[in-house]
């Protein structure tokens, strides 16, 4: 079991209303391979406060548990009016194929996808557990453009650790190590 709500808690920023967070809970194939797909939304929820994240607490912890899930939770803010926009223009395009049943997927799909545009964090994904090799990727960005600190947490996963940090000059190092710059990091696994 890992439980990251506390480290998590302090790296969200609420600074508007119109500010939120995507957390889902999500079933694997690797870990539930009787599931068909690679991976199965069992719940959404949108943050929109610290206080909303601690209230949720227990039923996410009990929704992992029993579907053998995990909660994941995008780093990066969401700005509701850019989620209405972008939902209206994802609707518009859907309804213009023809394409009815997934109308209803719209608002989440755009959730996924579309940040607020400030304060970006990537992921650095580091499967093994060795905080060693997570130091040395920490010193090796430090060094690229722009020079100085950009880590911001580190976030343990099932098989090692997210280094959560700030952009960086993508063409100038070669860490070898997956780089995510819009996706969600563990906030809960069973």
């Amino acid at each position: 079991m890992i439980d990251n709500f506390e480290i998590i808690k302090e790296l969200l920023r609420f600074e508007s209303e119109d500010d939120f967070y995507h957390l889902q809970i999500l079933q694997r194939k690797k870990e539930n391979p009787e599931i068909g797909s690679n991976s199965r939304v069992i719940k959404t929820y949108y943050v929109y406060s610290i206080d909303y994240l601690e209230s949720i607490k227990p039923e996410i912890i009990n929704l992992c548990e029993f579907h053998n899930a995990r909660a994941c939770i995008n780093l990066n803010s969401r700005s509701l009016e850019r989620a209405a926009f972008h939902t209206l223009k994802k609707i518009t395009d859907i309804i213009m194929n023809k394409d009815w049943k997934s109308v209803h997927k719209a608002y989440d799909s755009v959730c996924g996808t579309f940040t607020s545009g400030r304060d970006k964090s990537w992921i650095i994904d580091i499967d093994v557990k060795d905080l060693d090799e997570v130091n040395r990727i920490t010193n090796i960005i430090h060094l690229v453009e722009p020079i100085g600190n950009k880590r911001i947490a580190t976030i343990e996963t099932k098989n090692g650790y997210h280094l959560i940090t700030q952009p960086f000059n993508l063409s100038k190092v070669d860490i070898h190590h997956d780089i995510h710059k819009n996706n969600p990091t563990i906030l809960y696994i069973k």
